[in-house]
């Protein structure tokens, strides 16, 4: 049987999205169940695929087309699937986000208006790298009854390929074409050409790239360009606990885009807790660069114009000195990406400041900026981060994979009632109710 088109997979898509919309949450949470106890029964088949993948990725590291990052993020590992599988059944729990009753107004007498959520219907995907991106993103859809177009990169095709076909045999009863795997580059193009037939695109991956998808699409796209994040240690700050957490923002995990970026130091702390990051950054093998008020305490390579607006995605941390927080809201302004930024400080007035000046997704206080996250924001998991202001923000749960239906419930009723010199008016009034059809007859 021959491969089918793109656009065959997406028209399935579209006709299996309107089924899926009415499955029970039941039918969903028991199908998402049914993929972690497929996952955790295949590991050996999905680590030998990943393996494949991961030495054709440090073949092209080798030969510098790819970096460590890049290679860091494609690896799995027995533990890293069990962390899939607990996010997989971290979703199945979630509470259903369909069929809830955002208002209710009674226009009139037996005439009630309902806002109701509902799925966004197709959403097209196009990640990078991480194929547990693959799974969170097949999870989320299903939970929020959306179809999905899963596009992985080609660095991941094999283990793509495998979580795919494991998460299709898990999901036999669900309405056919629910997910779909594309995986040439001119699958993407056709993807983001159908306008008419896809309702959301979100990209996950490098700047240039989820610019690419913007530039390159009518569809309306939720995502980030760019994770610029960083950390301002105040002169109010506990500074074991800024060392801590400068430590763990950039340390725990560099590769990802809520890592941290850029440091930024008070000056009237600078000669105390530069040398203390320092040797913690040094021990973990982190690549400092400073400005010249950074490097009169402790010894880094010079930081350029350049190493302000850039995600490493590495062990490399750009740090600055500033004389007040309003310079280090100034320096945010201008170079960061509105992802997530954090001061540390036992003020808790100039905290608040530092937060409601931000344009920035998530802003925090006294907490590292890796907890930008959908898993650890309780969202079950994430699609994606986005930095934009409309649909959604931050990470993207399942609130940001639905938008919202009207149902209006009548006895008759008809506009010319209302209308007219001798209009009858309306009532307006908003009441606690939750829709059900035919709700009026109960």
């Amino acid at each position: 049987m021959s491969e089918k088109s793109t656009e065959t997979k997406i028209q399935e898509a579209q006709t299996a999205a309107l089924e899926i919309a009415q499955l029970s949450d039941d039918e969903r949470s028991a199908a998402l169940e049914s993929i972690a106890d497929a996952i955790d029964a295949r590991h050996d088949e999905i680590l030998k695929a990943n393996e494949t993948d991961v030495r054709e990725a440090e073949k092209l590291l080798e030969a510098g087309e790819y970096s460590q990052a890049l290679v860091d993020r494609l690896k799995l590992s027995d533990a890293k699937l069990e962390s899939i599988t607990e996010m997989v059944r971290s979703v199945a729990t979630q509470e259903d986000p369909l069929g809830k009753t955002q208002t209710a107004r009674k226009l009139d007498e037996n005439l009630e208006l309902y806002k109701s959520t509902v799925p966004i219907g197709v959403i097209g995907t196009i990640f990078e790298s991480r194929p547990d991106a693959l799974v969170q993103i097949a999870a989320l859809s299903l939970k929020s009854g959306n179809a999905v177009i899963l596009k992985g990169g080609s660095e991941a095709s094999q283990s793509n390929r495998v979580l795919f076909d494991i998460i299709q045999d898990a999901t036999s009863d669900m309405p056919n074409g629910w997910s779909q795997l594309i995986e040439a580059r001119a699958d993407v193009d056709t993807l983001l050409e159908m306008d008419d037939s896809i309702d959301l695109v979100m990209p996950r991956g490098s700047s240039e790239f989820v610019s690419y998808i913007q530039d390159n699409t009518s569809i309306p796209v939720l995502g980030h360009t760019e994770g610029v994040c960083h950390v301002y240690v105040d002169d109010a700050a506990d500074l074991s606990m800024a060392t801590d957490i400068a430590y763990d923002a950039k340390v725990q995990y560099p590769a990802v885009c809520n890592a941290v970026e850029t440091l930024l130091v008070h000056d009237t702390v600078a000669e105390q807790f530069l040398p203390m990051i320092a040797d913690r950054y040094e021990t973990a093998g982190v690549e400092m660069r400073g400005d010249d008020r950074v490097r009169d305490i402790i010894d880094t390579d010079v930081a350029t114009e350049e190493d302000w607006s850039t995600e490493y995605g590495d062990l490399v941390v750009s740090i600055k000195v500033v004389d007040s927080m309003e310079s280090a809201l100034d320096h945010i302004t201008t170079y960061g990406s509105k992802h997530t930024d954090s001061i540390v400080t036992d003020d808790s007035e100039r905290a608040s400041i530092f937060m409601r000046s931000l344009d920035s997704a998530s802003v925090f206080h006294n907490a590292s900026t890796r907890f930008s996250d959908g898993y650890r924001f309780g969202l079950g998991a994430e699609v994606g981060i986005s930095t934009g202001k409309t649909h959604a923000r931050g990470p993207v749960g399942l609130e940001g994979l639905t938008t919202y239906q009207y149902y209006l419930e009548g006895d008759g009723q008809v506009v010319g009632t209302y209308a007219g010199s001798d209009a009858k008016p309306f009532l307006h009034e908003d009441f606690d109710g939750t829709w059900n059809p035919g709700s009026l007859s109960e």
